[in-house]
């Protein structure tokens, strides 16, 4: 670790996911659209559940920043690679790619406390509805916000103090269309053998704490509505199970990469791809399409908007 100042390199070269021009150009247009769909659909959930006096409860103070952290989540990393598509150097200067590091760690972190979170607001109002008002007060609410962020800004200024005081003095090809941890150690003037599975037994613990976290609340929610009645039984299980997939499509790539890290390249990149662009879109469509209040506000919203629309 003393051998930070000794560094040399000054940038890295990313690989990126593909080398074929015409694979990469149809990447550029999935993507780019993708990206679209990402930014309106969660910009777009904020502003009903801002605007609506209706949505102003927990749940959907926490779905605001799930929504907003989502979109940061995919704007790490995503529009680099969506520009790299086009670029036959894929370079990123030292301290963009420590920057990707930190908020790559610091974003997924967050993320996944907010899903816990958002999984104990459930089990609060289903579980014990006498006393969600007390428990899950405007107060709490903002407190374990700032507790999900804090975890997250500490969980990727570890990632990034680690990674940006190694010796890097010669390789700087990155196997992967972003800089992450274990990938930049790997290219460290040192034997990195250990430290790597520090730092991702770190994450690991992290993503899985969390997974099961998650599991336990669903789980609890599903005993105490199947024990009231099966009609709700059926409704929260239906809505559990497309929650769980989400969480699964989430922790699923992140304790693979760091918990079971497999080494064939294009697997983990598609890992990777999966929890920084496909569930950012996935979260919008579970958390809001299948729940009525926020179909309701939707409406309410096209309705005032077109009448406003035909005024004019």
């Amino acid at each position: 670790m003393d051998g930070g100042n000794q560094s040399v390199v000054s940038e890295f070269v990313l690989l990126g996911l593909c080398h074929s021009w015409n694979i990469r150009l149809l990447l550029f247009i999935v993507f780019c659209m993708m990206y679209l769909i990402i930014v309106s659909g969660n910009i777009g959930i904020m502003i009903l559940i801002i605007t609506d006096s209706h949505l102003h409860y927990p749940m959907y103070f926490f779905l605001a920043n799930l929504s907003f952290v989502d979109m940061l989540l995919s704007s790490v990393t995503t529009p680099k690679m969506i520009a790299d598509f086009l670029r036959e150097n894929k370079t990123i200067h030292f301290g963009g790619c420590m920057s990707q590091v930190f908020f790559s760690h610091f974003i997924a972190g967050l993320d996944m406390v907010l899903l816990v979170i958002m999984a104990y607001d459930r089990y609060v109002a289903i579980c014990k509805p006498l006393h969600y008002s007390t428990i899950m007060n405007l107060k709490n609410c903002i407190g374990l916000v700032v507790t999900s962020w804090a975890i997250g800004f500490l969980h990727g200024m570890n990632q990034m103090v680690v990674t940006v005081q190694l010796p890097f003095c010669g390789p700087k090809e990155i196997d992967s269309f972003f800089c992450d941890t274990s990938l930049v150690i790997k290219l460290a003037c040192m034997d990195s053998y250990n430290l790597e599975i520090l730092m991702n037994a770190q994450c690991g613990i992290m993503a899985i704490t969390c997974f099961i976290l998650l599991l336990t609340s669903y789980t609890y929610i599903l005993l105490a509505v199947c024990k009231s009645s099966k009609t709700g039984a059926s409704k929260a299980l239906s809505t559990c199970t497309a929650h769980i997939i989400v969480v699964v499509l989430f922790f699923g790539p992140c304790i693979f990469i760091y918990v079971w890290p497999l080494s064939i390249t294009w697997v983990n990149n598609l890992l990777a791809v999966f929890y920084s662009v496909f569930t950012p879109i996935l979260n919008p469509l579970v958390y809001t399409l299948r729940n009525k209040e926020m179909r309701n506000a939707m409406k309410k919203f096209r309705h005032y908007y077109g009448d406003s629309k035909g005024n004019n």
